[in-house]
């Protein structure tokens, strides 16, 4: 069995800053890709930030860019998201995934392995 456990959220004041962990436990995993995803009340999930496992390939969502970092640990199945810049619609449960695949995809039903999410919320 395979788990994925995500920490790092909590409550931070616009502008500010927080670091997600997300580590997996259990069967060995390859975890080709690692990703963030979010999910905000009333919304679909949706795409934050993937990162391959060599670390050297990294893709964001437009909406973070600039502003949020992806980056894996080097025992590799550890992955880090850091959120600066923080703003009022950034308030979502953040989700860690993982997938053996070699294919990149944005889309949450193409991710086999999933964590029970962590709630970052941004106040005025």
């Amino acid at each position: 069995q395979v788990q994925l456990v995500e920490s790092g959220g909590g409550l931070v004041q616009a502008g500010g800053s927080l670091r997600l962990s997300c580590a997996i436990s259990g069967r060995t995993l390859s975890a080709n890709w690692m990703a963030w995803f979010r999910q905000a009340p009333g919304k679909e999930r949706e795409f934050v930030a993937t990162i391959y496992r060599s670390g050297g390939l990294m893709y964001y969502a437009d909406s973070v860019k600039d502003r949020f970092a992806i980056s894996r640990g080097n025992a590799r199945n550890v992955a880090f998201l850091q959120m600066n810049s923080l703003k009022q619609e950034d308030t979502a449960v953040y989700y860690c995934a993982a997938d053996d695949s070699l294919s990149l995809s944005r889309l949450p039903r193409d991710w086999d392995y999933w964590g029970q999410g962590t709630q970052v919320t941004v106040s005025s």
